[in-house]
């Protein structure tokens, strides 16, 4: 039974480290590469107990792979220099904009975001929070119209304009889209953010849509640029990985919180596991000084707040 333990997360840690996702539910079963680290752990123990060699040196060699991917995230990196200005950015999936208003609003007055990216914002939402004070806390906005999970909007401390060159948007009717906008920060400086929503990887048209939507997502360059929301991918999934690789890092690896889980939350058990897959991508000129999840009740995400220095 051990060694039936070790085959099996032998092949999962040679999926991972390839890069290879298969369409048969691997683009889902690879979200919960840390548990099958922490799982690795066990035949380690066992073998390490009974004195088996064979078994040991073919365990260790499988919990060492496991190691070498998921271990840097809870491990914090340096910084480039940067004395620009300082930014705050929120994010938040609002599911189907099912949080409270008042709620919102409240969190946006206590933690004092700069820039704050929602997703799934429907109408009616920005009734509500416009009512209770949101656009005297953040007077400039982008919206995108939309119903359920269509909807995003940034709304924005500074000045703010659509994007020179907008984001295609997917080719599947009802599917999430991403926002992007310019902020014109004090001094003449510029950057550009986008309120990031991913297809979900699922099986059938689905993974093509969750796919595509991540490749549509600008690469890093020219411009400052903050990519921040639900990209449905965590840091297991090649597709990110190669984004992240065109001249991002990801805030929460950064700051060494790259463990942190933000869905699925709302309605589901409390041991049920979690994954990583909302993220804060800034250019790599970016410094990254502070990364934290957040709480809001009635909806199945964590929100993000992310500190940034411009350099």
């Amino acid at each position: 039974m051990l060694w039936l333990l070790v085959a099996a997360l032998a092949g999962w840690a040679g999926l991972r480290l390839s890069g290879w996702e298969p369409k048969f539910f691997w683009s889902q079963l690879v979200s919960f590469t840390p548990y099958a680290a922490a799982l690795s752990l066990v035949p380690l123990g066992f073998a390490a107990f009974l004195r088996a060699g064979p078994l040991l040196v073919a365990a260790l060699i499988v919990t060492g792979a496991f190691a070498v991917t998921v271990l840097p995230r809870a491990v914090p990196e340096g910084n480039p220099p940067a004395e620009g200005p300082v930014l705050r950015v929120m994010a938040v999936n609002l599911l189907h904009s099912s949080v409270l208003p008042s709620v919102l609003v409240d969190a946006v007055e206590r933690d004092r975001p700069d820039v704050l990216h929602l997703l799934e914002f429907t109408n009616l939402m920005r009734e509500r929070v416009e009512e209770l004070g949101l656009a005297r806390l953040l007077p400039y906005r982008i919206v995108l119209p939309g119903t359920e999970s269509e909807g995003a909007a940034i709304y924005s401390r500074y000045p703010l304009r659509p994007a020179d060159v907008p984001i295609a948007a997917p080719a599947f009717k009802g599917s999430p889209r991403h926002l992007p906008a310019v902020v014109s920060l004090p001094g003449g400086r510029e950057a550009e953010f986008v309120a990031v929503h991913a297809c979900a990887p699922s099986e059938g048209w689905r993974t093509a849509c969750w796919a595509s939507s991540i490749r549509a997502l600008p690469s890093a360059g020219g411009r400052l640029r903050v990519l921040a929301g639900d990209f449905n991918s965590t840091l297991d999934h090649a597709v990110l990985r190669d984004l992240i690789a065109t001249g991002y890092r990801d805030a929460a690896d950064v700051t060494g919180k790259g463990l942190s889980m933000t869905w699925p939350y709302y309605e589901q058990p409390r041991l049920f596991p979690k994954v990583a897959i909302d993220h804060v991508l800034a250019d790599r000129r970016i410094a990254i000084r502070g990364f934290q999840t957040l709480r809001l009740p009635r909806t199945d995400h964590r929100g993000t707040l992310t500190e940034l220095v411009l350099p």
